[in-house]
């Protein structure tokens, strides 16, 4: 079988009636895929995004139908798909990223910095960088092809590009939207400070199912994803240490290189990511 969509991660295939999604140990960093592979990296992304869709069901319905290659086609029944890979029904993919920041950091800061605002939602004066949002925000993107980056955009310009795709939908699904992401934030950001992790943000990407119901797709609250810091060491007015692709990030800026990661810092890479999923799911990789 051969992929019918390759992303910088994942790698798509079609089941006839679903599709199987594997994550694998690629990783890319500031929209550039890496010629590194940080293994098992795909198998806590996949992992992850399972234990989220199981705990937030009550919410919004995900979609996962099975993580077990048993439940796959047989060409999924080898070792480098093991863990890594998910059955999920097929969804029409709404064209925004759901971004929602508890803390003021990355891009959010940078334009808090520029006007006191970020995707046009005015903040209050005095934050820091790291600083706790008074309430979570929601600031939406455009989608780009890879290569290209996402564009940050208001919350009316999110109902506009909906509307675009879906007339007489674009309000309707833009409040939908909203509306899911800030109760999935908050209730897997609640859990995570008690397992000793701050969510300082995330995105979420929704489809349509075959009825026109709103479905969480994609991944969810992966190190990919999201913002994971360790909560122990929190302290605002500064960058943050955290579980996830941060550490490979700040050595890329420091350094001359040409996108290829050393050994110490692929292998410091993964020990975050895994120890990252150990904390938050109370299980380890096997």
């Amino acid at each position: 079988m051969k992929p019918v969509k390759e992303g910088k991660v994942r790698e798509i295939y079609d089941n006839g009636d679903s599709l199987i999604m594997v994550a694998t140990d690629r990783i890319s960093c500031f929209d550039v895929i890496l010629k590194n592979i940080i293994k098992k990296k795909g198998t806590v992304l996949t992992q992850m995004s399972k234990f989220w869709f199981d705990m937030t069901e009550d919410i919004v319905p995900n979609h996962m139908l099975s993580v077990d290659v048993k439940d796959m086609p047989e060409f999924f029944r080898q070792e480098k798909f093991d863990g890594n890979s998910m059955m999920c029904k097929k969804l029409e993919m709404l064209p925004i990223e759901c971004i929602v920041r508890g803390y003021i950091t990355g891009s959010g800061w940078a334009s808090y910095q520029e006007n006191g605002t970020v995707c046009g939602i005015k903040l209050p004066e005095g934050l820091q960088e790291s600083d706790k949002l008074p309430e979570p925000i929601y600031t939406p993107s455009t989608k780009a092809e890879i290569g290209d980056h996402d564009e940050n955009i208001s919350y009316e310009k999110s109902i506009e590009v909906l509307e675009k795709e879906f007339p007489g939908k674009g309000e309707e699904y833009a409040a939908k939207l909203k509306e899911y992401t800030i109760q999935l934030y908050k209730k897997c950001a609640d859990y995570a400070l008690e397992r000793g992790i701050i969510i300082a943000d995330t995105k979420f990407e929704f489809g349509l199912d075959e009825n026109g119901n709103i479905v969480i797709g994609d991944e969810m609250l992966t190190p990919d994803s999201s913002r994971f810091w360790p909560a122990d060491v929190y302290e605002p007015g500064h960058g943050q240490p955290s579980f996830d692709k941060q550490f490979a990030r700040d050595w890329l800026k420091a350094n001359d290189h040409d996108w290829t990661l050393p050994k110490e810092v692929e292998d410091k890479t993964i020990d975050i990511y895994l120890e990252g999923y150990e904390k938050l799911t109370g299980k380890k990789l096997v």
